[in-house]
């Protein structure tokens, strides 16, 4: 079992064993459990009450945070419409020679690729090297886009990408220690009301299981929403 440190335990015991907080009292104390020196992130983790294995039964899609998260994202653009995107802020812009690059050189110097839908066959090439990284572009997550421009602008803005895991797990980051409460309160309600939005007919009954917000190597603080 691994220990405890010091400074971890003092701040786990901010969070009251068995409470379920608003999301309000939940962003107020997120901001006191940070154990570390850096600006750390302050992130969301849900178990959602659905089979990710049922086609009818997937929660993905992309939302913008109206106070971003503190992550910059490197975004590589592969689109013929290079000047724009170079324009909008993409760190990286090119076509055929890129997706090269990443075959050839094992190259993952990004954090996103948004692909215009005419680079899409020339994409398939390398489908094999960038679905198993969550690197492929896809419309449902936003990343294929006609216009380049402005799905680059949208994720340097703060627009981020949710989806399950095999285990219908969820982890978001929704900001840092730094921001105010206020703004992780407005970050937290914008994911979660799309959640509710974007709940499966499919899924009857309990939606989510569990719901929690911690800070990097922080104690895990469960809210309660609306739809759950």
């Amino acid at each position: 079992m691994k220990k405890l440190g010091k400074n971890y335990k003092k701040v786990a015991e901010l969070v009251e064993k068995g409470k379920v907080y608003s999301i309000e009292e939940a962003c107020e104390l997120v901001k006191k459990t940070s154990t570390v020196k850096f600006d750390a992130t302050v992130d969301v983790s849900f178990h959602f009450d659905v089979d990710p294995t049922q086609a009818d039964q997937q929660v993905r899609g992309t939302l913008i945070l109206p106070n971003g998260n503190g992550k910059s994202k490197k975004i590589c653009a592969i689109t013929s419409k290079v000047e724009d995107a170079k324009a909008a802020g993409a760190d990286f812009a090119g076509g055929k020679e890129l997706i090269e690059k990443i075959l050839r050189e094992n190259w993952f110097e990004f954090d996103v690729i948004i692909a215009t839908p005419d680079m899409m066959g020339e994409l398939g090439k390398a489908a094999r090297t960038l679905g198993p990284k969550g690197l492929m572009p896809n419309p449902k997550a936003g990343t294929v886009a006609p216009d380049i421009a402005k799905a680059v602008k949208e994720f340097k803005l703060g627009k981020v990408q949710y989806r399950l895991d095999k285990d219908a797990n969820m982890h978001l980051s929704i900001g840092r220690v730094s921001f105010e409460s206020a703004k992780l309160v407005e970050n937290l309600k914008a994911l979660t009301s799309t959640l509710v939005r974007v709940r499966p007919a499919a899924v009857k009954g309990s939606y989510i299981k569990t719901a929690v917000v911690h800070t990097t190597m922080g104690p895990s603080i469960h809210f309660v929403f609306e739809g759950m």
